[in-house]
């Protein structure tokens, strides 16, 4: 039974940071994607960023520069750095992982995903 288990979300002042993990467990192969997505209330589920088996990383436009995901294999573990925070990042972030695609964040909103966490809180106010 595959399981991804999202930690670090919390409250943040505008231009804070916070890092997000995922933790995977279950796994017998090294899924083909790692993505995390987020979705505020009352919006449509986002891409954020993705990270590939080649280990290509991909983002929205809207983080680009201040978000970064990583992934550490001996923890099966994926990270997302989240630097000046600002209140439209306010969402629930999930981690989801595919064992065949990786969309870009673009697509993979909408993207129906092998596997996703149950997501954890980051609200960006002051």
């Amino acid at each position: 039974q595959v399981q991804l288990v999202e930690s670090g979300g919390g409250s943040v002042e505008p231009g804070g940071s916070l890092r997000l993990s995922c933790a995977a467990s279950g796994y017998t192969i090294r899924p083909a994607c790692m993505a995390w997505l987020r979705q505020s209330p009352g919006k449509e589920r986002e891409g954020v960023a993705t990270f590939d088996s080649s280990g290509t990383t991909t983002y929205a436009d809207s983080v680009k520069g201040r978000f970064t995901i990583s992934r550490d294999n001996a923890k099966n573990t994926l990270y997302l750095q989240m630097n000046s925070l600002k209140p439209e990042d306010t969402a629930v972030y999930y981690c989801a992982a595919d064992s065949v695609f990786c969309p870009t964040p673009s697509y993979a909103g909408n993207y129906d995903y092998n596997y996703r966490g149950q997501g954890t809180q980051v609200t960006v106010s002051s």
